[in-house]
């Protein structure tokens, strides 16, 4: 495991052929490992004096140490007496913002376990409990909006109450592809590697996101190796199995199914009405059973439109200072269904552009670059088919040669293009599957 500990103790051993015994003893017999993650290594001088010599004559050998161990390069943070705590609570305070409150909310205590999802839940929590040394890789697998990213995170959170010293490093598969791709243009492919590679725990959601990208996939193909190789825990989410993920490699295929595969579900009837008391009991609003059953009842398919509903039921109550019954449920089940196939212009560009590794301003704006408009007419066409959006309205979204906007000729013109791709290119098609599951998933978050 790449622990902190783990990490100098390897970078000792590789000192200790360049520097003599008495400069090991003396400069870093009390050198203390804080934190290895993200590709950096956090150590800590307790002597302000040691800490000043170590900078000053032994950093470069610390460096070149890291750069033998990981091949690329890793940052070295050097900490002094009295630094440690704040260093920490900066951490912590970082990890919050980076976090939101609502994901740091999905742990296992907070996990409804119905016969959908009972096996997926149980293997989650055993690897949580014992890294690498069963069910490895996990793979997790369902349809969008029924848990599979909550035990992801719960995974995570267990681990690192339970081994906070490991390396855990999160990432979507789409994530992947792009920090691979900024890694090739900045010449980065080391850092790339070594972060991933340094991992103790690999979380990846969506992995079917890598499928058709040749790259990407023969760059995860050694991760994967790497990790699994040197006992490290691998779990991957998707919304199918391994053998249906058409386009990805058999090598990779047979490798998801090393260790145990688990599906997700849709609720049952007690799974749902146990999801709606829970999130009723969390938001302080007491349902009466015949909302709870009505809600049960009308929301089958997807866990996310469940908990909307009961938020959609407290925000009625408190904004309205009005009782909750059926009529109230009714409105706010139709809202819930017709918010979660109506996705706003403004996300389905931020999507399509995070996608594409563009900005959203580039989308909306003039740019003839291929890349560009092309992202710029997959928006629209996603547009038009996940909103009741006019195509004149569609085109108030953009600037346009004007800057005021595309006509609609211009849009259905460029819907057309993205249509007749998709006919001709099943690989394009795909794309525009995975930003309508970026989209789908984004919307249910928010």
């Amino acid at each position: 495991m790449n622990s902190a500990n783990d990490v100098l103790k390897r970078v000792l051993d590789i000192l200790s052929g360049d520097l003599t015994t008495t400069a090991i003893d003396t400069w870093f017999d009390d050198i203390k490992a804080i934190e290895f993650k993200d590709s950096r290594l956090v150590i800590c001088s307790p002597s302000a004096f040691k800490k000043e010599v170590i900078e000053t004559k032994f950093l470069s050998h610390l460096k070149n140490a890291l750069v033998e161990l990981f091949a690329g390069e890793v940052d070295l943070l050097i900490l002094g007496e009295g630094e440690v705590a704040a260093f920490l609570g900066q951490e912590n305070g970082r990890n919050k913002s980076a976090f939101t409150e609502e994901r740091e909310a999905l742990t296992f205590d907070r996990f409804i376990v119905g016969s959908n999802n009972k096996f997926a839940h149980a293997t989650a929590r055993a690897v949580a409990e014992t890294p690498a040394t069963a069910y490895n890789p996990l793979f997790i697998y369902g349809n969008s909006g029924l848990g599979k990213t909550h035990l992801l995170y719960a995974i995570r959170h267990a681990i690192k109450d339970q081994f906070p010293e490991m390396n855990i490093v999160y990432v979507k598969g789409d994530g992947f592809t792009n920090e691979l791709i900024h890694a090739i243009k900045t010449n980065k492919n080391e850092e790339f590697r070594a972060k991933y590679r340094s991992a103790d725990v690999l979380l990846v959601d969506d992995i079917q996101f890598i499928r058709g990208k040749d790259q990407t996939q023969e760059e995860f193909f050694h991760t994967f190796n790497a990790l699994y190789e040197g006992g490290c825990q691998i779990v991957l989410t998707s919304d199918r199995p391994p053998k249906e993920i058409d386009r990805l490699e058999d090598r990779l295929k047979s490798r998801f199914e090393w260790g145990i595969t688990a599906d997700v579900g849709p609720p049952d009837y007690e799974t749902r009405t146990a999801i709606i008391q829970s999130k009723a009991l969390e938001l302080g609003v007491a349902l009466p059973t015949d909302v709870t059953t009505y809600i049960a009842e009308s929301v089958t398919a997807n866990i996310r439109q469940l908990e909307g509903a009961v938020k959609k039921l407290t925000a009625y109550r408190e904004l309205l200072d009005a009782d909750v019954d059926r009529d109230v449920a009714n409105r706010a089940i139709k809202d819930i269904l017709r918010d979660e196939f109506l996705p706003t212009p403004e996300l389905i560009i931020q999507e399509t552009a995070r996608y594409f590794m563009l900005s959203t301003e580039d989308i909306r704006g003039r740019s003839r670059i291929k890349d560009t408009a092309t992202a710029r007419q997959v928006s629209m066409y996603l547009i038009r088919k996940l909103t009741d959006l006019s195509l004149a309205d569609i085109g108030k979204e953009y600037k346009g040669k004007s800057g005021g906007g595309m006509d609609h000729t211009s849009v259905l013109n460029s819907i057309r293009k993205i249509e007749t791709e998709i006919r001709e290119h099943p690989a394009f098609r795909d794309t525009i599957q995975d930003i309508q599951t970026n989209i789908t998933d984004t919307s249910g978050q928010s």
